[in-house]
Order: C-alpha cells, then sequence, then structure tokens
C-alpha cells in the first residue's frame, strides 16, 4: 500500500502525562491543543512520516493556579517556547501492531532523542461521514530535567514536589484524507 495523508481528530484524541507529586501520588493532565503530520501505510507504519505539534500553553491539569505556573518561565516558558514538537527520525516495527518510534523531542528550545512504543490499533469506517479511521495509542517516559524543567521546592516530609520522570501517553483517532 501506498501512503496515505492522515489527519488527527482532536476530539476522539488525548496527549496526556504523569508525574509524581509530593513523592506520594500522581498529577496528572493534558494538553488541549495538538496536530500531527502523519503520512503513513497503516499496514507497515516503518516507511511513515510523523511530525507532532503540541501547543505548550494548552497543559491542563485541572488546576488554574498550577497550570499557570505551568506555562511560566519556571517550567515550559510558554512565552518564549509555545510549542513541543516531536519529529519522527526512525520507526522499526516489533511486532503485528507494535512499533518503537524514534524522533527528536523539542520542549522549551532542548531537542533530545526519545523512543515512543506505538501501537497501531486498527482501522474502522465512520459511519457518520463513511471516511475510513485509523487508531494508534503510545507512550513514553522522559526525565524532565533533561529539557530544561527543573524547577522543584522540597517537602517538609523529605523529597521533592515534583518527580523527574515524566510519563507520557497519547491516544490518537486520524482520518484518512480524501
Amino acid at each position: 500500500m501506498a501512503k496515505t495523508v492522515w489527519n488527527v481528530d482532536a476530539v476522539h484524541s488525548e496527549v496526556g502525562f504523569t508525574v509524581k507529586h509530593m513523592m506520594i501520588s500522581k498529577a496528572k493532565g493534558t494538553f488541549d491543543k495538538f496536530d500531527a503530520v502523519i503520512e503513513a501505510d497503516v499496514e507497515d507504519l516503518t516507511d511513515s512520516k510523523v511530525e507532532v505539534t503540541i501547543d505548550a500553553a494548552s497543559i491542563n491539569t485541572r488546576n488554574k493556579d498550577r497550570d499557570d505556573h505551568l506555562r511560566s518561565a519556571d517550567f515550559f516558558d510558554v512565552e518564549n517556547h509555545p510549542n513541543i514538537t516531536f519529529v519522527a527520525t526512525d520507526i522499526s516495527k516489533e511486532s503485528a501492531s507494535q512499533y518503537k518510534v524514534t524522533g527528536d523531542l523539542t520542549v522549551k528550545g532542548t531537542t533530545k532523542p526519545v523512543t515512543v512504543d506505538v501501537e497501531y490499533v486498527g482501522q474502522s469506517k465512520d459511519p457518520m461521514s463513511g471516511n475510513i479511521v485509523a487508531g494508534f495509542n503510545g507512550e513514553t517516559k522522559i526525565n524532565r530535567k533533561e529539557f530544561g524543567l527543573t524547577w522543584n521546592a522540597a517537602v517538609e516530609t523529605g523529597g521533592v514536589l515534583v518527580g523527574d520522570e515524566v510519563k507520557i501517553h497519547f491516544e490518537i483517532e486520524a482520518h484518512k484524507a480524501e
């Protein structure tokens, strides 16, 4: 099959994260605005073009004060670095539906290679539009400090307010371009 352009359906997609909070629980959030350029043969993703752009200011942890702090220079510095980007550089097939997607992740002006575990969930025909729809999900872990996200505070019982490891996950519904 030839490569096809796929458009992200943001209503049925999510990019989220989880990080340790106060050493005892987890803080979770999403980015509400994101898009991707996907050119792929969904039967074999190894030769795909994948470029993701996330609006860093769209961070949503369901807490306005925390979200405002995350937008500040202490964290994402959205005024100077409005986007988080990922550009795939290599895709290897691990099984019929599992892939390792390596690419350049840029956060707050720092670019590092990251490998994402991706699952191709399958495709279906949308009964409303008749369009072909494909599903993908995936996850990875990063150390936030490697991307200049170093702010932290000590907690009274020992340890820190924000953990270093950030788990990133996504679920994407993509529609075949007409």
